[in-house]
């Protein structure tokens, strides 16, 4: 048995490639592709690093849950003990579907609507993280309306570069997230005046797919500073959120685990006497990324005077990351490699020259072989779309040696149900 560097739960057992105690093949043969296994083992020990390094504190780890939305994916971290981070309305009636308890949920995002708004304080939702003074504002008068008080987290842009994909960068003074650093103290004093507004925290989140700890620690600093401010102006923070953004090993890459990381956290928590804090987290990429595959069938191989193309029935609607970010996921035969190798690029059937999950890879294919898309638990099935009239793939949960249909593969019939001929 050999593991695959950075899938300890994904392994080569005489050659073919399995996940957990199941052979890829055996999920593609009953379930057809392109198809998203997940592997139940990944994610719970993803979680066990940051329950480690929270050990003995104060701290509630909220799944940022725009990486994987998928309702056995919710209620596996619902039931391990996780609260959820949410951006919209939907996400918060997903969250509710699974099982998960209102107080457990904060809801980010730049542009909640005054119905979200007002359905997130029906149900009791436990936060807000607020990402602007006229947020701010709406939410005072949504709140004031229902007659109940929103307890608020105000969202801090702490202009630190957190080194990543430009489009996944969120720390920096020109992205559009979090009140500016330097408001910040100005926006509390607003939103202890507001009524039906209850301030209880402070928030910041910098990025995604981080791989470093450098930019953790700086904008721990900024932070600590701010909440340092606002509580000398009178204005109690009862806790910090540090967001999430951890990144995963897509290729080679190095992130600090989350233990090793928030060891060091702590660490300058204590030395700056805040120790005590009842502190939150939001991972999500970090806690599902590398739990999951996607299988996809070998349709043609087309030679060119440039380039070789190995078209595959997996897409971008199935696969967005490379389209969006020109993102990294390793390829593997599903099956030992027959033949000589050649170099590929691994392309989908859409009609755009976009369409394309990885570049110049060595593979020894033919037509019918199956391979294995890794890393693609996180922001792939939450991004996939009907371009093309294209149907969502199949999702399989994998525990142990039992796999669950965790998702139907979408029908043209399922997309055109809500749709309606004038006459």
């Amino acid at each position: 048995m050999t593991h695959l560097p950075g899938h300890p739960y994904v392994h080569r057992q005489d050659g073919e490639l399995w996940i957990e105690q199941l052979p890829l093949a055996a999920l593609a043969r009953q379930h057809g592709t392109p198809l998203f296994v997940y592997s139940k083992a990944a994610m719970l020990a993803a979680l066990a690093a940051y329950q480690r390094g929270f050990a003995g504190r104060q701290a509630t780890i909220c799944y940022a849950m725009k990486a994987n939305s998928s309702l056995a994916v919710l209620q596996l971290f619902a039931r391990a003990g996780c609260g959820f981070d949410i951006v919209s309305g939907g996400e918060l009636e997903r969250v509710l579907a699974a099982g998960a308890l209102p107080s457990k949920v904060i809801f980010s995002g730049v542009g909640k609507t005054r119905a979200e708004m007002r359905r997130a304080l029906e149900v009791g939702i436990g936060c807000f993280n607020v990402e602007s003074e006229a947020e701010l504002e709406e939410l005072s008068r949504v709140a004031s309306a229902a007659g109940v008080a929103a307890s608020v987290s105000i969202r801090v842009n702490p202009n630190v570069d957190a080194r990543t994909h430009p489009y996944i960068s969120t720390g920096l003074k020109d992205n559009k997230f979090g009140v500016a650093h330097e408001r910040t103290l100005h926006a509390y004093r607003r939103a202890v005046e507001l009524p039906g507004l209850k301030v209880v925290g402070i928030d910041c989140h910098i990025g995604s797919q981080i791989t470093d700890g450098a930019p953790y620690l700086d904008a721990m600093d900024r932070v600590l500073d701010l909440v340092e401010a606002v509580e000398a102006a009178g204005i109690p923070l009862a806790h910090i959120d540090f967001g999430g953004g951890l990144g995963i090993d897509y290729n080679g890459d190095r992130p600090p685990a989350a233990d090793t990381l928030w060891a060091q956290l702590l660490a300058k928590l204590d030395a700056r006497g805040h120790g005590g804090r009842h502190l939150m987290i939001e991972p999500g990429r970090s806690l599902v990324g590398n739990a999951g595959v996607c299988l996809t069938e070998v349709l043609y191989l087309k030679p060119g005077e440039h380039k070789n193309f190995c078209i595959v029935d997996a897409a971008m609607n199935d696969l967005p990351r490379p389209a969006m970010y020109q993102a990294f996921h390793r390829i593997e035969p599903v099956r030992p490699t027959r033949g000589n190798a050649q170099r590929y690029d691994v392309v989908g059937p859409v009609c755009e020259s976009g369409d394309w999950l990885g570049r110049d890879r060595e593979l020894a294919v033919r037509s019918g072989d199956l391979l294995a898309v890794l890393s693609a638990g996180a922001y792939c099935m939450s991004m996939a779309s009907n371009y093309n009239t294209r149907g969502r793939a199949a999702e399989v949960l994998v525990d142990g040696d039992r796999a669950h249909l965790i998702r139907e593969r979408e029908t043209a019939q399922d997309q055109m149900r809500m749709e309606r001929l004038p006459g």
